[in-house]
């Protein structure tokens, strides 16, 4: 207060000070360089002392109100925050600010892995235009909507998502506030909550992933000498239901044809089930076979096996690029290419996570690619796997440059 005091007095003093420079412009010509050289001087003072000073006070003015505003937004994030509905906050192009414990739990996603990614990313494909569409007209000021959309990690269940809009204090343009709530407007808890977390610990997930490595180079090692072609299928074999739901073979060099392809089999695992399993599932070598009653995805397995490799900008990557691809919740759906009827094979297949793998060694050309989708509840590819994977595409690679 005494310092805003001072302020005052200055500011008299210098009001007075100007008052009398005009009443100076009746001087002789010869005294007014003077004059001007006084008047540059209070200015000066004005820009160096009186305005910084100013604005000092007007900052540290309302600090008991700044203070307040400070309490009451650390409020509203703790209330945010353990409010039991899951709630996200979003911007109008779905991107995740905000994310909820209730809607962490409820998604199965960590609020520090959403936050940044498009909210869309979360949701089964099928869903993700709608979504967009309306979280946009939301945030343009058009009214709340709320629409039916489903988790890509229990598609089975609907969501029920509610958006209003939101103009955060500060900022120029509207948020939109999600809601998630089960359609059947139950309360979430953890019996019915999509993607609930393994029991595993990641010792025992590193365990089996060891041992799959060990299945994996008793397959090569063992393999009868029946020619380049059999190595990848063997590989594939050992892979599928155990590792990954789908598993895709293309071999070649100068170019790329499809020789194996092994999708789900009739009785998949629960939702959430782990992404690795100390025994294989029943396994269905999909496609024309003997003895094998066809699985529910035959149409979609035939569809994959007629497709060109060409067509598919994942798999050419790979082969161009040498590299592995790993991608949770893949956002292009049009990555793995489409079918004769123009619908994307992630899409079909309900891909949540996929690896696709060059078949190469350290110094040697690309043999093929070994593409592995995840689907439905199943856990996502992790960047331990990843590596594992890697590193037996090139033991698979090695087996196949010996019998070359």
């Amino acid at each position: 207060m005494a310092e805003t005091d001072e302020f005052g007095e200055e500011l008299a003093d210098f009001v007075r000070r100007v008052a009398e420079l005009k009443s100076a412009r009746s001087v002789p010509a010869d005294e007014l360089p003077t004059v001007l050289d006084a008047a540059i001087f209070e200015l000066d003072h004005v820009a160096d002392q009186l305005w910084p000073r100013f604005q000092r006070l007007s900052s540290d003015g309302p600090s008991g109100i700044a203070s307040t505003d400070r309490q009451e937004q650390q409020l509203l994030k703790a209330l945010f925050q353990r409010v039991p509905v899951p709630v996200a906050l979003v911007d109008r192009e779905t991107v995740v600010r905000r994310l909820n414990f209730a809607a962490a739990s409820f998604t199965g996603v960590r609020a520090g892995y959403a936050t940044g990614r498009p909210l869309t990313g979360f949701l089964a494909h099928a869903d993700r235009a709608a979504f967009r569409s309306q979280a946009a007209a939301v945030a343009r000021g058009d009214g709340d909507r709320s629409l039916t959309v489903h988790l890509q990690q229990q598609p089975s269940a609907p969501v029920r998502a509610t958006l209003t809009a939101l103009r955060p204090s500060g900022e120029p343009r509207s948020a939109v506030l999600v809601v998630l709530q089960p359609a059947d407007s139950r309360v979430p808890s953890g019996a019915n909550t999509p993607g609930p977390a393994p029991n595993l610990t990641e010792t025992t997930r590193h365990t089996v992933l060891m041992d799959l490595v060990d299945a994996m180079t008793t397959t090569l090692l063992s393999a009868p000498g029946e020619g380049r072609s059999a190595v990848p299928e063997r590989a594939a074999e050992v892979l599928h239901e155990r590792f990954a739901d789908w598993v895709v073979v293309d071999t070649g060099a100068a170019r790329l044809s499809r020789t194996t392809v092994l999708g789900p089999s009739d009785t998949p695992g629960p939702p959430g089930s782990p992404g690795l399993s100390d025994t294989p599932g029943p396994s269905d070598i999909q496609g024309p076979s003997e003895g094998r009653r066809p699985s529910a995805y035959a149409e979609v397995v035939a569809a994959l096996a007629a497709q060109d490799p060409a067509a598919c900008p994942l798999v050419v990557e790979a082969a161009r690029g040498g590299s592995t691809a790993l991608q949770v919740r893949p956002e292009d759906p049009d990555v793995f290419g489409r079918d004769t009827s123009g619908d994307p094979f992630l899409v079909r297949a309900n891909v949540t996570s996929l690896l696709c793998v060059p078949l190469t060694t350290a110094s040697g050309p690309v043999r093929g690619v070994l593409t592995l989708f995840r689907s439905g509840g199943r856990l996502a590819f992790s960047m331990a796997e990843a590596q594992a994977m890697d590193m037996m595409s090139r033991h698979i690679a090695l087996a196949m440059a010996r019998l070359n």
